[in-house]
C-alpha cells in the first residue's frame, strides 16, 4: 500500500471533514505516545481517554472500551482542550476485539471504516450506546436502544462486509483509486474496499424507481424496505390524511404514503431539483415543491396537517425546520435520522412543544463504521392538538 498526496476527482468514502487551520496554541504533541486505559465509546468512531495524571482528555479511534493501549497523538497541542489519537499498541485487549478484516484498516491507514477491529455484536452495542447518549444529554431522555442488523445479500449478508452499493473513491493519477486517510488530504491507494458491493436496485417492494445515476438512494440492499416499513408502522396512515414529506428525495416514502392516503394528500419538499423531477414520476398525482424545506415551509400557508415524515442530511432538520413542522400541528412525526446528535438535538425541541418520543428503531445500515440510522416517532396526545 502507499501513500499519496490527494488528487483531484471523486471524494473518497464517508470521511470528508478536514481538520480546520488555526493558530497553535503551544507545544505539538503529535507523534508524541501515551499509554492509556480506554474509556466509553462516543460519538465519531473514537473512545475517550484521560491521561494521568493530569486527566487530558483523548479521543482516540482503533480501540475499544476498557483496553489498556498505547496511543500516538495525531492532532493536538498543550493548549488544546482535548487531543485526537490513534492506538498503535494493544497491551491488554477486549475479548470482542478481533482481527480487521480489511488490509487498509488501522492506525494510519483509510479512514472510511471506524470499527474493523471489533465483532459486529459489540459494534452494534457501541452505536447503542451512542444514541443512548446522546438522547439522555441533548434530550434529557433515558431511552433503551437496540440496533438491528439489517439483511443484505448472500454471501455477505451477515458480515458487515459488501454491503455498499455505492463507493466513492480518489482518482489517481496512474489510474488507479484511493481513500483518503482520516481526517486528512493524504490518500492510500486501495485495490479493493471490503465494504463496497454490487450497485444498488432502485427497487422497493417490487416497485422500481427513478434516481439519478450519481443521485441519493439508501447505500446499504436492505435499507429502502426497513426504512419504508418502519415509518409505515409508526405513522399508521389512513386514507383521507394529509401528508408533508420533507427532504422527500425522489419519493421513496412518498409513494407508500401515497397508496395509503391518496397520492393527492400528499405534498413532498425537496431541494435537489434533479430529484424532484424523479419525485413526479415516482409519486404520480402529488405535489413536488422544490427547495430549501425551511423556505419552502416558511412560504407555506401553515394549514394543519396530519402526517409529517422528516428524512434530513446529517446535520438535522434544526430549529427553524422544526418549528415550521409543528405549528401544522400533525398528529405524528416520523424522523429518519442518520446522525444521534442532530436527532437528539431536534427531539429536544420538538418536546418544547409537547411532541413525545413514541417510539425509536435503530439500524445497522453502515457495518464496520460508527454511522447509525435511526428512525424516530414523535407524537402529540390528541387532547394537545385540540
Amino acid at each position: 500500500m502507499s501513500l499519496r498526496p490527494a488528487a483531484t476527482g471523486r471524494s473518497a468514502g464517508r470521511s470528508t471533514r478536514r481538520p480546520r487551520a488555526r493558530r497553535p496554541r503551544g507545544a505539538s504533541r503529535v507523534g508524541q505516545r501515551f499509554e492509556a486505559v480506554v474509556g466509553p465509546v462516543a460519538h465519531g468512531g473514537h473512545c475517550v481517554a484521560r491521561l494521568e495524571p493530569q486527566g487530558r482528555v483523548v479521543f482516540v479511534r482503533h480501540a475499544l472500551p476498557g483496553e489498556r493501549v498505547v496511543l500516538e497523538v495525531t492532532e493536538g497541542t498543550d493548549g488544546d482542550r482535548f487531543w485526537r489519537a490513534d492506538a498503535v499498541e494493544v497491551l491488554e485487549p477486549s475479548p470482542d476485539r478481533v482481527p480487521a478484516p480489511c488490509p487498509y484498516a488501522g492506525p494510519g491507514r483509510c479512514g472510511g471504516c471506524d470499527f474493523q477491529h471489533v465483532t459486529l455484536a459489540r459494534q452494534r452495542a457501541l452505536k447503542a450506546d451512542v444514541v443512548r447518549e446522546q438522547l439522555s444529554r441533548l434530550a434529557r431522555l433515558d431511552v433503551d436502544v437496540h440496533i438491528e442488523e439489517v439483511p443484505g445479500e448472500p454471501p455477505h449478508e451477515h458480515d458487515g462486509l459488501r454491503w455498499r452499493t455505492r463507493q466513492r473513491y480518489v482518482d489517481l493519477p496512474d489510474g488507479g483509486h484511493g481513500m483518503r486517510l482520516h481526517r486528512s488530504h493524504e490518500v492510500i491507494e486501495v485495490d479493493d474496499c471490503l465494504i463496497a458491493g454490487a450497485p444498488a436496485r432502485h427497487v422497493v417492494h417490487g416497485l422500481p424507481f427513478e434516481v439519478e445515476q450519481d443521485g441519493f438512494w439508501q447505500v446499504h440492499p436492505g435499507a429502502p424496505e426497513v426504512l419504508v416499513d418502519t415509518v409505515l408502522d409508526f405513522l399508521q396512515p389512513r386514507a383521507g390524511e394529509t401528508v408533508l414529506d420533507l427532504y422527500a428525495g425522489v419519493g421513496l416514502f412518498a409513494r407508500f404514503l401515497a397508496d395509503r392516503v391518496g397520492a393527492a394528500a400528499v405534498t413532498l419538499v425537496e431541494g435537489d431539483q434533479r430529484a424532484c423531477g424523479h419525485a413526479v414520476v415516482n409519486v404520480p398525482g402529488a405535489t413536488v415543491l422544490p427547495g430549501d424545506v425551511g423556505s419552502v415551509l416558511a412560504e407555506l400557508p401553515a394549514a394543519a396537517v396530519d402526517l409529517v415524515v422528516l428524512d434530513p442530511p446529517r446535520e438535522g432538520a434544526r430549529r427553524s425546520v422544526v418549528e415550521a413542522v409543528v405549528v401544522r400541528r400533525p398528529r405524528a412525526v416520523a424522523y429518519v435520522a442518520c446522525d444521534p446528535a442532530a436527532l437528539a438535538r431536534d427531539v429536544a425541541i420538538f418536546a418544547e412543544h409537547g411532541y413525545r418520543l413514541g417510539g425509536l428503531r435503530g439500524f445497522d445500515l453502515f457495518p464496520m463504521t460508527h454511522h447509525v440510522e435511526c428512525v424516530a416517532l414523535l407524537t402529540k396526545t390528541a387532547s394537545d392538538l385540540r
